[in-house]
């Protein structure tokens, strides 16, 4: 009987203190009973959404990035989405039972998942029909950081994959920064991030005009169910577990739009 299989990868790329972390706790804690596999960027690749790389090669190489006798990473010169993509289409022999992505050196919740790599990656884990963790820590953190939710995923992925689903399922997960003082674990919904004064306008020694994103970030709380958010239960201290899918499709407005149509046919 086949191990079950794990295919980790991450956006702040390969070499980042996040993905060696978890890559170690869970080698340390499954590598017996489960098969990892590590495929990642090269580099830094935040905030690329679910970009894929159509009008350049993409290049592999082997690396020894964590000093594990036997696990080596494989260090993609493309985007997130690309790594998993072509890890189940390409390069490994067996299709992933589960795709992690992260841990990620930041937070990604409410709205800001559609910008960030690392859900994206899990994103296409969950079109290929693959469960998928996307598991960020909500600051820099250090060392000690990482390694708690390296630990929470670990206990977290035996019971993740052992509940059946009607269909594959994909988590986002955020962990507070401050881990010595999480409350407990929270299963929420996307809460909205909004920023406020977003570009920053500066000179450069030419005296020409450039822009830097930057911008204060906005929560809002005041949108229906604001208690079960994502982005409040982090502020309250908990960890939060949000279901994502990715159908868009505001089924609400189609008789709206019907209606509209029928109107064009009939003036």
């Amino acid at each position: 009987m086949n191990k079950p299989h794990i295919l980790i990868t991450n956006d702040d790329g390969i070499y980042a203190e996040g993905i060696q972390s978890l890559t170690r706790v869970l080698h340390e804690q499954y590598g017996k009973n489960y098969k990892i596999s590590v495929i990642a960027p090269d580099r830094e690749r935040s905030a690329v959404g679910h970009g894929i790389t159509m009008h350049k090669p993409l290049r592999v190489e082997e690396i020894d990035f964590i000093n594990i006798p036997g696990l080596c990473g494989l260090a993609v010169n493309g985007t997130p989405s690309d790594c998993v993509k072509l890890a189940v289409e390409a390069i490994l022999d067996n299709k992933p039972d589960l795709v992690i992505s992260g841990i990620n050196r930041g937070s990604n919740l409410g709205t800001d998942v559609l910008y960030s790599g690392t859900v994206s990656a899990a994103v296409e884990g969950l079109l290929m029909d693959i469960n998928s963790i996307a598991i960020s820590l909500t600051g820099r953190g250090d060392s000690n950081n990482f390694l708690y939710a390296a630990r929470f995923i670990s206990d977290f992925i035996p019971e993740f994959m052992a509940v059946k689903q009607k269909q594959p399922l994909l988590v986002n997960i955020n962990v507070p920064r401050n881990t010595d003082r999480i409350k407990g674990v929270k299963v929420t919904s996307l809460g909205v991030r909004r920023y406020k004064n977003a570009f920053e306008q500066r000179v450069d020694p030419r005296g020409m005009h450039y822009y830097w994103l930057a911008g204060d970030l906005v929560d809002d709380d005041e949108i229906e169910n604001a208690a079960d958010t994502d982005t409040r239960a982090i502020k309250e201290g908990y960890i939060s577990i949000t279901p994502v899918h990715f159908q868009l499709t505001n089924r609400d407005a189609i008789p709206g739009l019907k209606e509209i149509i029928e109107l064009m046919k009939s003036s």
